[in-house]
């Protein structure tokens, strides 16, 4: 015999052989029983239409991922208001009728945290157990520090870090919007979050930290899916970024004069957070601060630039409100704030053309909707992009026009707070108002170059 059948012969290679063909064996019935399940459990009597493609367990992933957001409109029309995707092993149920989504929210039997703990396991790398054991917490934390006492010392704080960054910009000069947005806001919620002490102090520093944390923002919705090993330069970022808040987290633990009403939001966490994951939870805090304050600042200032009769508008009431103070050193109260409305418009529709593509909840329990009965397991979803641009809520709801909010006691998603996300950027969204009436008062010359 040839020595490679020797091999095969012998005591060992026989072994090995039968080895292999356990394993092989082994994967064959799990493909198969998942496969399985994803085909036939997954006819639930008076489910919604479900589109699951050929490919066991992909279902129809690729598709999906191509263009969510047109997948999703496409599927509606073709299905009806309620339907189901199956992809990568999940199945998605969407609703895409507003008197639906009263259910979406408030739904006891939709669960948010069981939704998203895989996900901010694999993008923050907190455990099950810790999160599950301390978000509660940090979501009542959250919410306590947006009650009216607290807005004002937000708002200082912003300002006079605003009024700073801007300063040091100068009147004049060239570059990208966004790139001054991110000069501007970078730092200065990152000083109020995370304390002064924590804000970047060298040019060299900040740019290292753009740098990993544009890397980490924009391959967020990737690594909340993906291991990282599938994506090496994005996992390589966030454990920098974890190195750096965790040297934040014993600089904020030797703060500790400090009085509990000066308190920064990582001050707070230090005392709250009891396990390892302290930086790992600042991490979360400061992504979604960061990854939602600066786009939608961006948006805002955009598209108030890009329409000379809505620049005007804003620009007189931002003249009118705060006609007595020193350009360089303004600071905007929550009573100025009130006296320019258009501004908050303007804000509001730049939320509303650039909402996010999808917001996601738990079905813990069969849940009716419509004529259907969700079954537990899946992850009920809502698509804000598509909600925001119902023509009898919104009429011409591709253009830009902050008067639509006249129109009093209008249905829109803006009237919720959904997730962590987005809460905390309720926290930076008041005050980072100072920057665009800042940005639009001190800095055309600068913006327009």
């Amino acid at each position: 015999m040839e020595s490679h059948e020797l091999a095969r012969a012998s005591p060992r290679g026989l072994f090995q052989t039968g080895v292999m063909d356990v394993i092989t064996l082994i994967l064959s019935l799990v493909i198969l029983a998942i496969s399985a399940h994803l085909l036939f459990a997954g006819n639930y009597p008076n489910a919604p239409p479900c589109i699951k493609g050929w490919i066991p367990w992909f279902g129809v992933a690729f598709e999906f991922g191509k263009s969510p957001l047109t997948f999703i409109s496409q599927a509606r029309d073709k299905y009806g208001p309620v339907f189901t995707v199956v992809a990568a092993g999940k199945r998605l149920t969407f609703v895409t009728l507003h008197e639906d989504f009263r259910t979406f929210f408030m739904s006891k039997d939709v669960d948010f945290e069981q939704a998203v703990q895989e996900p901010v396991h694999n993008t923050a790398s907190i455990s099950k157990e810790s999160f599950y054991k301390f978000h509660p917490a940090c979501n009542t934390l959250i919410k306590g520090r947006l009650t009216p006492g607290n807005m004002a010392q937000l708002t200082d704080h912003l300002c006079e870090e605003f009024n700073d960054h801007l300063e040091t910009l100068g009147d004049q000069g060239s570059g990208g919007l966004n790139e001054l947005v991110r000069a501007v806001m970078y730092p200065a919620v990152m000083s109020n979050l995370l304390g002064k002490y924590n804000s970047p102090g060298s040019p060299f520093t900040m740019e290292q930290f753009k740098e990993k944390f544009a890397v980490y923002d924009e391959g967020f919705e990737y690594g909340s899916q993906l291991p990282d090993m599938f994506l090496r330069e994005w996992a390589s970022s966030k454990c920098w970024l974890l190195s750096l808040l965790g040297n934040m987290v014993v600089k904020a633990e030797d703060e500790t004069s400090s009085e509990s009403g000066n308190r920064t939001l990582l001050q707070h966490l230090v005392t709250l957070i009891t396990d390892k994951f302290l930086p790992n939870y600042g991490l979360l805090m400061l992504w979604a601060s960061l990854a939602n304050a600066i786009p939608i600042t961006f948006w805002a200032v955009a598209f108030i630039l890009s329409n000379p009769t809505v620049y005007q508008t804003a620009m007189e009431q931002i003249s009118a409100a705060l006609k007595d103070q020193d350009t360089r050193k303004t600071k905007v109260t929550a009573e100025e704030l009130q006296q320019m409305p258009y501004v908050k418009w303007c804000i509001l529709e730049a939320i509303r053309l650039r909402a996010p593509g999808a917001i996601t909840r738990r079905v813990v329990k069969p849940l009716r909707i419509q004529n259907y009965i969700i079954p537990p397991g899946d992850l009920l979803m809502v698509s804000p992009y598509w909600a925001h641009r119902n023509p009898h809520y919104f009429p011409e709801p591709e253009e830009f026009k902050p008067t639509k909010y006249l129109k009093p006691h209008m249905p829109t998603l803006l009237q919720y707070k959904w997730t962590l996300r987005a809460l905390v950027n309720n926290a930076i969204s008041p005050p980072a108002s100072t920057v665009r009436m800042r940005v639009l008062e001190n800095q055309v010359t600068y913006l327009a170059a």
